[in-house]
């Protein structure tokens, strides 16, 4: 697995389209695969900053996440497991989206992925994803939302431009690794759905 970075320039964006992710099961070389980058739905305001990991989902937030699960149902994008932060906020975000999808993942709660930086978050799927065709993995912002920018070197340009003004509450990113787990570097992804409640 290449060590996440943030080089001074990205690599060539791929002229191809996105690849279809393999099945569940492990497979030869640098198989595609699909990550679903999911921020957190909105979450009542910080009062105590010692209290933040213990924040829940605000009104908003309670109906939103249902929303992004049926989305990703609606139209195909079904994880083999989810890896989520253990704030509380992520972890309800998961619990109500989860019941929308046709068959509910294994999920892993990761420390690391409490506030953790892009390259925190790419350590979690190197350790977790292989051999596996689809992971979403359920964070926060900044981190989420630069990991994507950062991995999406390609794709429709008005998704990508819609990437780069931010990752919103309860929004999804899709992003398509034709090279595999191994190809988790900057620029490798293809950008092919991006979903917000708010448009």
């Amino acid at each position: 697995m290449t060590v996440y970075g943030y080089p001074a320039a990205k690599e060539a964006a791929m002229s191809s389209g996105p690849a279809p992710p393999t099945t569940s099961s492990a497979s030869e070389g640098a198989a595609a695969c699909r990550l679903l980058l999911v921020r957190h739905a909105k979450a009542v305001p910080k009062e105590d900053p010692a209290q933040d990991a213990e924040r829940p989902l605000s009104e908003r937030g309670r109906a939103d996440a249902p929303r992004a699960g049926r989305w990703l149902a609606e139209s195909g994008f079904t994880p083999d497991l989810a890896l989520c932060s253990p704030a509380l906020r992520t972890r309800q975000t998961w619990q109500l989206l989860v019941p929308a999808l046709a068959e509910a993942p294994s999920a892993v709660y990761d420390e690391r992925l409490y506030g953790g930086p892009p390259n925190a978050l790419v350590t979690v799927l190197a350790e977790r994803a292989a051999g596996l065709g689809c992971v979403a993995l359920i964070g926060h912002n900044p981190g989420i939302h630069d990991l994507a920018s950062a991995l999406c070197g390609s794709g429709p340009p008005k998704l990508l431009e819609e990437l780069r003004a931010g990752l919103r509450t309860s929004a999804v990113a899709v992003v398509d690794l034709p090279g595999g787990w191994e190809a988790l570097t900057p620029g490798a992804g293809y950008l092919t759905a991006l979903w917000s409640p708010h448009h």
